[in-house]
Parts: C-alpha cells; sequence; structure tokens
C-alpha cells in the first residue's frame, strides 16, 4: 500500500487505540519548519492547542530509513514536541526528545514491527493520551533509558565487577572462595542484563541481543526438517533439576531451527542441557524442545546457507554463538505450554520438572 491507503487502511485505528481522535485532538497535515523550509507533518496529536507528539506516517511499500528518522526528529526539535512515531503501518518507530542541562536531543526508545505490538503495552501505554498529559510517558521511558545505560555499564564493566564482587566475598566470608566467587560474579552479571533485557524489550525498547528468529529469516524456506516428531512435555527424559533454555522466536525464525537442528545467534551465559522456544505472535507457546549438543561460534556452526543469508553478519557480535542440538533430539511439543502473563523476551533459564509440569508459561519463568 501507499502512504495514502496505509493511513487510512491502518494509522487512524492505531491512533484510536491510543486514544487520540480525529479531528478533536489530532490535527492532520501540521505546518512545521526543518531544515529551512516548511514541511507538513502526518499527524500532529494536540492538548490543550498543543501538539504533544508528531506521527509521520510512511507507505506499507517504503522501508524506513535513517533519513526518516532524521526528518521525524527535526520536526520535534523545531517545535519542542517531546513524542514521535514514525511507521509504515508495518514497522513502529517510537521517539523521545530528551532535555538535560543546555543539551537537548531526540533518541530512538524503541523500533517493533507490527506482529510485536501486542507485546509491547508498556512502550504503547506511554504514547497514550492519558499518559502524556498525566506525565506518566516521561517515567515510562525514564525508566527504558536508565534500565539501558545499566545493561552497557555492567556489560562494559563485567570484568572488573566480578573482582570486585568476589574480593568483597573473600574479604566478608574467606580468601578460599575468591575464584569460586568471580565465576559465580560473572554469571550473575550475565543474568542480570538477561532480565534487563527482557524488561527493557517488554517496555518497547530492542534487547541487544537478536536472535535469528528475533529479525531476519523472514521468507526462508526449510532446506530440510530436523523435527524429529512430537512428543508430551512428561516423556522428555531427564533430571527434574536439568537446566532449560528458553528462547523467544518469531515463526520467522522456524526455518532456521528446522533446517540447522540448532539456533542462534545468541549470547549465552551459563551451560544448560535443555532449549525450549517459545514462538511468539499469534501462537504465544513454548512449542519446541531440544537437547543441547555444544555451544559454537557461528564460523564453526556447519550452517546450512551462509551466514549472510540469515542475519547481517556484520551484527553479529564477536559473544554471540549457535547452540548445536543432539541428533534427533529436537521435538514439537505435543502438549505445548500456552501463555498466561509471561513470556521471554530474551533467553530466559528454568528446569525440566518446571517445564513438565506447568499449565502455563507463568508456572516455569
Amino acid at each position: 500500500m501507499d502512504e495514502a491507503n496505509t493511513k487510512a487502511a491502518i494509522l487512524r485505528d492505531f491512533l484510536a487505540l491510543l486514544d487520540w481522535q480525529i479531528p478533536q485532538n489530532t490535527q492532520l497535515e501540521y505546518s512545521v519548519e526543518a531544515f529551512g523550509q516548511t514541511y507538513k507533518v502526518d499527524y500532529a496529536l494536540i492538548l490543550d492547542g498543543t501538539p504533544v507528539a508528531f506521527l509521520e506516517a510512511k507507505g506499507a511499500d517504503t522501508a524506513l530509513t535513517a533519513d526518516h528518522d532524521e526528518q521525524l526528529s527535526s520536526y520535534m526539535m523545531n517545535k519542542n514536541v517531546n513524542y514521535g512515531i514514525l511507521t509504515n503501518g508495518k514497522q513502529y518507530r517510537f521517539f523521545q526528545r530528551r532535555v538535560d542541562a543546555s543539551n537537548v536531543n531526540v533518541q530512538q526508545v524503541g523500533d517493533v514491527d507490527l506482529e510485536d505490538l501486542p507485546n509491547r503495552l508498556a512502550v504503547l501505554k506511554a504514547y497514550e493520551k492519558d499518559a502524556i498529559e498525566s506525565g506518566e510517558s516521561g517515567k515510562i521511558l525514564g525508566r527504558i533509558n536508565e534500565l539501558r545505560e545499566a545493561r552497557q555499564t555492567l556489560e562494559a564493566d563485567k570484568d572488573d565487577l566480578a573482582v570486585e564482587l568476589s574480593n568483597l566475598l573473600a574479604d566478608e566470608v574467606s580468601d578460599s572462595i575468591s575464584s569460586l566467587a568471580e565465576t559465580q560474579a560473572k554469571e550473575m552479571i550475565d543474568r542480570l542484563v538477561e532480565d534487563i533485557d527482557s524488561e527493557i524489550d517488554a517496555d518497547g525498547g530492542g534487547g541487544t541481543d537478536d536472535p535469528i528468529g528475533g529479525g531476519g529469516g523472514g521468507g526462508i524456506e526449510p532446506t530440510d526438517n530436523h523435527i524429529t516428531g512430537r512428543i508430551k512435555r512428561a516423556e522428555v527424559d531427564g533430571d527434574e533439576n536439568a537446566k532449560v533454555a528458553v528462547f523467544p522466536t518469531k515463526e520467522s525464525g522456524l526455518p532456521f531451527l528446522k533446517e540447522n537442528n540448532a539456533w542462534g545467534f545468541v549470547r549465552v551465559g551459563s551451560e544448560f542441557e535443555y532449549v525450549a522456544m517459545y514462538v511468539t505472535g499469534d501462537v504465544r507457546q513454548v512449542k519446541y524442545m531440544a537437547t543441547v549438543k555444544d555451544v559454537v561460534p557461528p564460523e564453526e556452526a556447519e550452517l546450512s546457507r551462509p551466514i549472510e543469508e540469515y542475519a547481517d553478519g556484520a551484527k553479529i557480535a564477536e559473544d554471540k554463538m549457535v547452540i548445536r542440538f543432539e541428533p534427533e533430539s529436537l521435538y514439537e511439543l505435543e502438549d505445548p505450554v500456552p501463555y498466561e502473563t509471561k513470556y521471554p523476551q530474551g533467553l530466559r533459564y528454568t528446569t525440566l520438572g518446571a517445564l513438565r509440569s506447568a499449565e502455563t508459561t507463568d508456572d516455569m519463568l
């Protein structure tokens, strides 16, 4: 669809979802100066006669670019508008104008595909009329920014923080636990980063750990299918306390899973014996399970296709890995675990016992 049809078919309903109504509090084709010229913002969201947010629309046939980001940012800066949304109906980018002392800038706080919007209710709430009017929007987005900064510090200073924690425990308990404490401290920091990523994702920001199922791979037809068959959770062999890594994936990530008998490209902070896959979108179930064989760098994974066909190799961080499964261990669950209120926005851990007995995802996450 071109821009006009995208607006008519999708964006009016999207605005209504956020309680912005045309013409009561939404002005079309709002004039704004930028780059020395006068432009028209597609939708200005108005409170007390003043624009508080801009929505700039592109056609569903147009991919969003950095130039579009800059365009909207310029509009927001020119009119001192604190909130902005850029969308082509399929992809939604959320922006916030931030004032820090004399420094004023516009930051992207979320980049969400249409099918993931139901999982990003917090960021949507930040752009609702009542939230902007009450000031709650600033609190929601402020927490996202604080979590991002905390994550960056934890990742950048991980080794130093682990040493400090181990030294503290050695001083307070015993020098004999120093080496053990440092290893445990690093794992704790990894888990903390994972939890921060999950909360940021839930609040609308993009986590740093974007597996193939979270981004690329759409449209790929699997060359093979390593799914052995269907199995009930109670029939999975293993100790009740065995560790299970639970990963989210879009349906577009399933070809990678099926043709490689593996999952990637992900960060892993500790060892685990099983992998369970939660399928997002309309499925919303823990639907697949496999036994882990090993964890290797992407270039050693012997994938069915070149890495570039799954994801942009230049964007795959050095510490992202591929988890390979034991042969004939990948199963579709006959009794998948349905979503209730919790789901893994990033890597989460559970036990085989909890997975076997769970009635909903809340029982295992």
